[in-house]
């Protein structure tokens, strides 16, 4: 075994770039938000690249995605 991360197999992940994330508080609003999404795993938000790591069951509707960032507070740039 090798030390990357774990996805399930058939998982989806996504790199989106969120702008405005400053902090752990603001990394983990993201998080919150957009975990909430139906059929996301994980979500790994880093404020210092403005990345934003998402697995999930099956490609998420950036629109979704998008809302989901607005409502922590940031705006989604797009995909990364």
């Amino acid at each position: 075994m090798t030390g990357q991360t774990d996805t399930t197999p058939g998982s989806v992940t996504t790199v989106y770039k969120v702008s405005g994330m400053s902090c752990g508080h603001c990394e983990g609003a993201v998080s919150g938000e957009i975990s909430a999404i139906p059929g996301v795993s994980s979500v790994k938000a880093v404020a210092a690249t403005g990345e934003v790591t998402v697995v999930s069951a099956a490609a998420l509707d950036e629109e979704a995605v998008r809302a989901a960032v607005d409502e922590a507070g940031f705006e989604l740039v797009g995909k990364a």
